[in-house]
């Protein structure tokens, strides 16, 4: 492992190893030249390559002839801030150990350790590669869509962007409520080559598998109520996972009763998401062209929200996170016309006299037939009478 240059009698030692530390003499007649060889071996836990939220490791070790500095050690990330680990062994100074924190999908790159000492004087930059496969999207990401609207919901990875050439599996499953049981919607897997393939699991509900690159995409073409719930992209490797989700809220208005609305009536106005919102959002009903009074909020952690209509006009119910109009849905009240009004008001007429009429009907019935007992019982006790009689003059 070791080569001489015969004109500049320089000695090249290949592969490095912490057993080549020591002291190295060049003697040329009486003369001798002696150099101290200090040796510094890092490694990463998992060769380097992790999954999000993963949790490296870092080993220092170093070996020379003299006694072992203490070394004072500091690391750069890729963008070449400094991290703070955590020393986790340090009791010789022959090896560190240093563990860092969990690992994000932007964390990829090449990192520096930067190794410094007094005495002897050390200043060296030892790099290493970090390659962390996951996705782009925050985890937990909240999305929200309007009832029949065409929601996309979608992964994208970094394996093409860190160059990992290593062959991994993943899914999609869909549950409604965090209790509910999981369905896996479609699985997939990634080649070495970095060809993509997904499979359909599925047909729970219409969807569709969209394929651009490097993303793992979801197309519901008319998204329904019962749509919503958490949808879970999940990546293997080696026996270890990762995993992404997008919560999906979706709102819908409607209108009790449904249809125009009759000239001295009232209707309700309903506003619904299908799941419970974050403490800094709410719903608001609020009428076009209005006034303050015509606002109704939702208040917190309720799901709707309801207002009392008694004139036509546009409404728009918002949801609002931060100040920020996430989705709007609007309800036209349309205001009946004249002769749909005295229908109403004829059929409510006619439906009082109706009801009177069969109240009076009941009434007589029940009358005419308590007469009709009564005589019943009188005739009876009138046969009676005359039986008794006669039984009493055959006697005589």
């Amino acid at each position: 492992r070791s080569e001489i240059n015969s004109n500049s009698k320089h000695l090249r030692v290949l592969d490095l190893r912490l057993s080549d530390a020591g002291t190295y003499i060049c003697e040329s007649g009486s003369h001798s030249i002696s150099i101290s060889l200090h040796v510094f071996k890092l490694t990463i836990s998992l060769d380097g390559h992790f999954l999000s939220n993963e949790v490296p490791e870092l080993t220092l070790m170093q070996n020379s002839s003299h006694t072992l500095p203490d070394l004072n050690i500091t690391l750069f990330n890729s963008n070449n801030n400094i991290v703070r680990p955590t020393i986790l062994e340090n009791k010789t100074r022959q090896k560190y150990i240093l563990k860092l924190k969990q690992l994000e999908a932007t964390d990829s790159g090449t990192w520096m350790c930067h190794v410094q000492s007094a005495s002897p004087l050390i200043n060296q930059n030892i790099s290493f590669d970090v390659k962390v496969l996951g996705f782009q999207n925050i985890d937990l990401e909240r999305k929200y869509a309007t009832a029949d609207s065409t929601v996309i919901l979608s992964w994208h990875l970094n394996f093409r962007k860190i160059k990992w050439k290593e062959g991994f599996t993943g899914q999609l499953n869909w549950k409604q409520q965090e209790s509910a049981t999981a369905h896996e919607l479609l699985d997939f897997n990634v080649t070495a080559r970095g060809e993509q393939h997904e499979t359909k699991k599925s047909s729970r509900f219409q969807f569709e598998i969209r394929k651009p690159e490097s993303t793992i995409e979801l197309k519901l073409p008319k998204v329904h109520f019962n749509h919503s719930g958490q949808y879970q992209c999940q990546l293997a490797y080696n026996r270890r996972y990762v995993q992404s989700k997008i919560e999906l809220v979706v709102m819908k208005v409607s209108a009790n009763p449904a249809g125009p609305l009759p000239r001295g009536a009232e209707m309700t106005l309903t506003c619904q998401v299908s799941s419970p919102l974050p403490s800094n959002a709410h719903l608001r009903w609020e009428r076009v062209n209005g006034t303050q009074t015509d606002i109704k909020k939702s208040k917190q952690n309720e799901v709707k929200v309801e207002v009392n209509v008694s004139a036509a006009g546009l409404w728009n119910c918002h949801l609002i996170e931060e100040n920020d109009k996430k989705i709007s849905l609007n309800y036209h009240v349309e205001e009946a016309p004249v002769w749909i009004s005295y229908v109403v008001i004829g059929a409510s007429i006619g439906g009082s006299v109706l009801v009177f009429g069969l109240a009076c009907l009941c009434i007589i019935s029940g009358i005419s037939w308590q007469r009709r007992r009564q005589r019943a019982k009188r005739m009876a006790r009138a046969r009676q009478y005359l039986l008794e009689n006669k039984t009493c003059q055959c006697q005589q």
